[in-house]
């Protein structure tokens, strides 16, 4: 005879946690550093890819890693922020070539190119990430139509397969990686507060943060040295784990609003704008600013983003980017509608054009 539980007495139950429900996203995930062409092979071959389109900007960088890969036509019409029209040419190539998978090898635009022919078509996606952008891991898809960029969950842009090789960001410039990282970064901030976040979306990120820390600062060290890369390869992939599930935070609407609007580049926007949200956000959940203090190192989690940004020499202001002052009134309505109602302080017009005035001047955020 089976026996049931124990009985529960009259003493009061306190559960460790509110209720929550965390779903993972199925996903192989291959970290094979000098090794990206035998690994996409495999996995091409164990998704029956007879007809490949490959996504890259830099065919002469993919060939290599394309090698054992039956390619029916490279496509390189990439434009970040994922232009509609761009869009509908590499649908059309993917019909007209007849293609069975999507190899997508690059940053974040060529992910996000490769996303929006299987959101169509729901070809399978292995990627192949060369910027730490974090968009592999997610089942998040963006278009940017008539200076607004739109964007959307839907598990067929999910990658079945992603190959990381942190020797082929050996080349990324310094400066590109520094920027590329902090987006990564920012995925963490935001997964620590976003609409669905729980406990296990604040541990990968906390994780990420701890790796992320690490990691930068030894590329700017090292630019070649492959443990550096990794280390930060490891904390992007797992700072977009938590990002797809927790959801999209203030910091990522304001990006997009920005990105979109203004045609911005897309990890450097990240990298400009993240303190100041972090800053407007942290002192009103305490337990969470600590937690990413310890992550960082530091007595609060903005003291340690301003180190790592100082150490890493981080993109300072909107202006340095190419935005005009003049612009940053017309983001502010798109914000506040874009803002999720779970943000940890309310959301105004008078906070968005301050934090988006002081982002622009690269004022010490506050």
């Amino acid at each position: 005879m089976a026996l049931g539980p124990p009985p529960v007495d009259d003493a009061e139950v306190t559960p460790a946690f509110p209720r929550f429900v965390h779903e993972t996203l199925p996903q192989r995930v291959s970290f094979a550093a000098g090794e990206a062409a035998d690994a996409v092979s495999e996995e091409v071959r164990r998704l029956g890819g007879s007809r490949v389109m490959a996504i890259a900007t830099d065919a002469d960088r993919a060939e290599p890693v394309l090698a054992g890969v039956p390619v029916a036509v490279l496509h390189t019409d990439v434009v970040r922020h994922v232009p509609v029209e761009v869009a509908e040419r590499a649908r059309a190539a993917a019909r007209e070539y007849d293609a069975d998978v999507v190899v997508s090898v690059g940053g974040g635009s060529t992910t996000g190119l490769a996303k929006a022919v299987a959101l169509t078509s729901g070809l399978p996606i292995v990627a192949v990430p060369t910027t730490y952008a974090g968009s592999e891991a997610t089942d998040v898809w963006g278009l940017t139509e008539s200076g607004r960029k739109t964007t959307g969950v839907d598990r067929r842009v999910l990658p079945r397969a992603v190959v990381y090789d942190a020797s082929l960001m050996l080349g990324l410039p310094v400066a590109t990686s520094v920027a590329s990282g902090l987006n990564a970064l920012a995925h963490c901030v935001d997964a620590m507060w976003g609409p669905r976040a729980d406990p296990i979306d604040q541990a990968l990120a906390l994780e990420g943060i701890r790796a992320l820390n690490a990691g930068l600062p030894r590329i700017v060290a090292g630019p070649r040295e492959v443990g550096g890369r990794e280390q930060t390869l490891y904390g992007a992939y797992l700072s977009a784990v938590a990002f797809a599930s927790a959801g999209s935070g203030l910091h990522h609407k304001i990006c997009h609003v920005l990105g979109g609007m203004f045609d911005l580049p897309h990890a450097e926007t990240h990298a400009v704008v993240l303190p100041y949200v972090l800053a407007l956000n942290a002192p009103a959940v305490p337990d969470l600013d600590a937690r990413m203090a310890a992550a960082f190192g530091t007595h609060t989690a903005l003291a340690g983003l301003q180190r790592l940004r100082g150490e890493v020499d981080a993109p300072r202001s909107l202006r340095d980017l190419g935005l005009a002052e003049r612009d940053l009134d017309r983001a502010v309505g798109p914000i506040l509608e874009a803002a999720p109602p779970s943000n940890p302080v309310p959301v105004t017009a008078e906070e968005v054009e301050a934090l988006l005035h002081a982002a622009y001047e690269g004022r010490e955020p506050a």
